[in-house]
């Protein structure tokens, strides 16, 4: 394929660095931009089709930042192909027992991120005739669990404005989906369980859930993601691609 340009956010690990990686081996040279220094992760990629990635410290929240972002994509590339908003975070807590900080800081990441990003890089999609983005949602946003409200709530709208986006902008070649995972072998899940009363049995009623019993790997969601950003999805747009190993059946 001809030399295309991603940003990745939250490239720096999990779901984010596998949908890197995966960009690169297709030959699209990659954005990463996390809150952690990605320099290491961009270097690296220098093996791959792709080439070496351009490492841009990101929080995601801030507008001055991700404007400047994408500024600096346009400015040194001079076009924007792909977007992936991989960035997330998240607190154990209900919604009884969380701060104003902690709704903030969850809704800023989760989906105040999302819109940023998506803003910021329709204005340049339309200067080159259009792109596709993906949004990471979650399976959260379809059921109720415990401790999960403002996350749960993140996703869910993450999923709307998947859709709605999706609607505004597919006349200017613009196609926006979600992929919405289950439990994935991330840093951010390792955490969770670890920081659980009983790890063993939040991991044991995690695979109670699954019809296939184990949790997904970051490289099997960013297959998932390649495929919709691809031009083999082009006639896919506003749709929640689940990829949960049948959690929601």
């Amino acid at each position: 394929m001809d030399r295309r340009i991603a940003i990745v956010t939250g490239a720096n690990s999990g779901v984010g660095w596998a949908v890197t990686q995966r960009l690169a081996r297709q030959g699209v040279r990659v954005v990463l931009a996390d809150i952690d220094d990605a320099h290491a992760r961009a270097e690296s990629l220098a093996g791959e089709p792709g080439g070496e990635g351009l490492a841009v410290a990101l929080d995601v929240s801030d507008v001055a930042e991700v404007d400047g972002l994408f500024e600096r994509c346009w400015a040194v590339y001079g076009r924007l192909d792909y977007l992936v908003n991989c960035a997330g975070v998240d607190r154990v807590n209900t919604v009884a027992g969380a701060t104003v900080d902690e709704w903030d800081w969850i809704i800023g990441v989760n989906l105040r991120g999302v819109f940023l990003c998506c803003r910021a890089a329709i204005s340049l999609m339309r200067r080159t005739g259009g792109g596709a983005i993906v949004n990471i949602g979650s399976t959260f946003a379809f059921t109720g669990n415990p401790k999960s409200a403002i996350y749960s709530a993140a996703k869910g709208g993450v999923h709307q404005l998947t859709k709605c986006m999706a609607v505004d902008h597919s006349a200017e070649g613009i196609r926006v989906n979600c992929v919405a995972p289950g439990p994935v072998d991330t840093p951010m899940l390792q955490r969770e369980i670890s920081e659980h009363s009983d790890p063993g049995e939040m991991e044991a009623e995690m695979l109670r859930g699954l019809a296939i019993k184990r949790v997904a790997t970051p490289e099997e969601i960013a297959n998932v993601v390649w495929f919709a950003l691809s031009d083999e999805a082009s006639y896919m747009t506003g749709s929640i691609i689940v990829a949960d190993g049948g959690e929601c059946l």
